[in-house]
């Protein structure tokens, strides 16, 4: 943490999904490393956050709606230095059973990432800017109705490659993560008799997403980082 800190101290970074488990963990995780830290999210705002710039009721799959939410973040707050993409969801359906849930998972999890990133890029400090993405370690492989989910997190990988070379030029460095099941209490109760202690904390995927947006990860850029935590 104390690395973490000398690199993004006084940073303004942005998290998308700021309200739920994941991005509600790494942005008190960036605020407690210094960072000035803006979350936006589709929800209303739980009690008790502690940011420095809250939007809430934004919804990122509407490319309008998110460069609203993000040229209020940056004329309040100046350039931003990283953009976390955390924003997303998961659903299954099996091909037989149906089409509709492709549509969804492609919309929370590639087309919010999408849309905030468009959004972010005039605002991003350059060089030195930082994005990183949330992909899924299913992505490399779909189990049974996972089809969905697995395709729309590999989209977030294509996209994330292809960024990084896009802005390169720029100094801009997009990374992304690939976290296996992550310890949520939606997990928790999704899979009673899994053991969660095998499971990716929300500690440490903070920790690996910010050391990616800091100046501590300079040289890496279009890296795809998975954390399995014990598995």
């Amino acid at each position: 943490m104390a690395e973490l800190q000398r690199s993004l101290d006084h940073r303004l970074v942005v998290v998308t999904g700021g309200f739920g488990q994941a991005g509600g963990a790494i942005a008190r995780a960036a605020k407690a490393a210094g960072a000035k830290v803006a979350v936006i999210d589709r929800g209303d705002p739980p009690p008790g956050l502690d940011f420095d710039h809250v939007e809430a009721r934004v919804d990122l799959t509407d490319p309008a709606e998110a460069r609203s939410a993000i040229e209020a973040v940056a004329a309040r707050l100046g350039p931003i230095d990283a953009l976390l993409n955390i924003a997303g969801g998961f659903d299954m359906q099996k091909l037989e059973e149906g089409t509709g849930v492709w549509a969804a998972m492609f919309a929370m999890n590639v087309t919010t990432a999408l849309n905030a990133t468009s959004a972010a890029l005039p605002h991003l400090r350059a060089p030195g800017g930082a994005i990183v993405n949330v992909a899924a370690a299913a992505a490399g492989r779909a189990a049974a109705g996972m089809g969905p989910y697995a395709a729309s997190k590999a989209a977030v990988l294509r996209l994330t490659e292809s960024l990084a070379e896009e802005q390169k030029g720029r100094g801009v460095r997009v990374n992304a993560v690939s976290p296996t099941t992550l310890d949520t209490p939606a997990n928790r109760a999704a899979m009673p008799k899994a053991d969660p202690a095998k499971w990716v904390t929300l500690a440490e995927l903070a920790e690996l997403v910010l050391f990616l947006a800091s100046d501590a990860a300079s040289g890496v850029t279009g890296a795809d980082v998975r954390i399995a935590g014990r598995t």
